[in-house]
């Protein structure tokens, strides 16, 4: 006698469906059979875990995962190479003059082997291997050729107009490399900003109409920082006060109660 309990799902109906056509004696006369796909798409899908599983025992090294996500047994063959850097303090141990000046300069946090090369071999042997001492301007230009990626305030020049052809050591001491002559453009440091300046309806302010930048901020920029507009009546001096030339807002509607910066980029206002 069947069963007249209907199933909880739909699902479990069609499966025990398929189950009881799988098993009866009259399958073939009448009854229909198993989709024949599903039998290739789980044979396909069988295949797929065991070449998975091969994959697995074949590309994964035996120490994979034994001290964290890395092979283990690469840090012998790491500590099997020789040695080739000797690090910032066997220089010093030498050359405590060049040290101290670094270390009082803007390259006191850059070791000497990223400009000079690896020196173990140097500190081996002083008087036989000699290390690099490169005059190219394309060493320095390496950090310090203008690049936009680059964070606000880093010192970057254009290589092709700042004193082409001549090297950098000639105006700069490369282990305490302050200018020889304070830069008196802000755009010797905010290249990025300067650039967009440059093509922006602000291109014939100077940076100094909008910033106050102490003296001490040319020479020590990172200690003392310009000043920045803090309220709307600093642009609206301009912009709402009748100023031939330049666009001008209803100061009692527009973008109230909002800055104006928060709109509009300052060295490219027309950018929203």
């Amino acid at each position: 006698m069947e069963s007249t309990t209907e199933d909880p799902h739909p699902f479990w109906a069609i499966i025990r469906k398929l189950l009881a056509e799988a098993s009866s004696p009259q399958r073939g006369k009448g009854i229909p059979r198993m989709p024949q796909q599903v039998p290739r798409l789980a044979a396909v899908f069988l295949l797929a875990v065991i070449a998975l599983l091969v994959a697995r025992s074949v590309l994964i090294p035996e120490t994979f995962g034994e001290r964290g996500h890395y092979r283990a047994a690469a840090a012998d063959s790491i500590a099997a190479h020789a040695m080739k850097y000797a690090g910032a303090q066997e220089c010093g141990m030498c050359h405590a003059d060049v040290a101290a000046l670094r270390a009082s300069g803007n390259h006191r946090s850059v070791s000497c082997e990223v400009c000079h090369g690896p020196a173990a071999a140097h500190v081996a042997a002083p008087l036989d291997v000699k290390p690099i001492i490169s005059r190219e301007r394309g060493l320095c230009t390496l950090c310090h050729a203008y690049n936009a990626s680059r964070p606000t305030g880093f010192p970057q020049v254009d290589s092709l107009t700042h004193n082409p052809g001549l090297p950098c050591i000639a105006c700069h001491v490369p282990h305490a490399p302050v200018p020889p002559i304070t830069p008196r453009d802000c755009g010797a440091c905010h290249g990025q900003i300067a650039r967009q300046k440059a093509v922006s309806h602000h291109v014939g302010l100077d940076c100094t109409t909008c910033h106050n930048a102490p003296e001490e901020h040319l020479a020590n920029p990172r200690a003392v920082r310009p000043t920045k507009p803090t309220d709307r009546a600093f642009c609206e001096a301009c912009h709402a006060g009748g100023v031939p030339g330049v666009p001008q807002v209803d100061r009692r509607t527009h973008g109230q109660p909002y800055l104006c910066w928060q709109c509009h980029y300052p060295h490219m206002p027309e950018a929203r």
